[in-house]
């Protein structure tokens, strides 16, 4: 029975392991770029202009911030699980916040439509936050991203004028999932998880809002 109910714990840390691993939330600005270059009116824009865009998130959003984190680790000798401690968590939220900054900024020097650039806008004010907080409260980066997904597809929903009803309902089971595989993990609480999942709620809906982003053109 022991050795049953081990397996059993063996399995379910495996499986926790590979939901976290799947829903990285470093690569949510590059999933919903491509989404929404393929099913939205934007897949009448060139392939040439989506491919240099996708290019750009890719390597600002997914490649930079992986090397960095990895080169950290290395010269250091941290392990993954060292990595997750507050202060060298601390310090891998500032290289991926600077990476996200500089993919901003290309963003709006291609010009791309604002509701991509508010995308980019709603992860970098969540790491901004979940960066200030890490001391004293570690959020959750994966439950802000999949906060941020529902978020996106309730926005995109009323943009677009499309039936959204199942991705919703799959979006919030993948995203009870998610958390649950945090906790299990012991990475968080479920008070850390479900702040995160507040956190990207709220940053998606108040970034995927034309008035933020004219503000921010205006002033920035």
């Amino acid at each position: 029975m022991e050795i049953q109910q081990d397996r059993k714990e063996l399995g379910l840390i495996l499986f926790s392991r590979i939901i976290s691993w799947i829903f990285t939330p470093y690569y949510i600005p590059f999933l919903a770029f491509a989404i929404l270059f393929n099913f939205t009116y934007l897949s009448l824009m060139p392939l040439q202009y989506k491919l240099i865009v996708l290019g750009v998130i890719f390597s600002f959003t997914i490649l930079i911030p992986t090397l960095t984190i990895y080169i950290f680790g290395k010269i250091n000798n941290y392990t993954l699980i060292e990595l997750n401690h507050r202060q060298k968590r601390f310090i891998t939220l500032i290289l991926v916040s600077i990476s996200y900054v500089f993919c901003l900024i290309m963003l709006y020097k291609m010009r791309t439509p604002w509701y991509l650039n508010s995308i980019m806008q709603a992860s970098l004010l969540g790491l901004i936050i979940i960066t200030i907080t890490n001391f004293k409260w570690r959020i959750s980066e994966h439950m802000f991203g999949m906060g941020a997904i529902i978020a996106g597809i309730i926005i995109f929903n009323i943009l677009f004028d499309y039936y959204t009803i199942w991705w919703l309902c799959l979006a919030i089971f993948v995203g009870g999932i998610v958390g649950s595989a945090r906790i299990i993990l012991g990475f968080h609480t479920l008070g850390e998880v479900l702040s995160g999942l507040l956190l990207g709620l709220f940053c998606a809906l108040l970034m995927l809002n034309p008035t933020i982003d004219i503000l921010i053109m205006k002033y920035f």
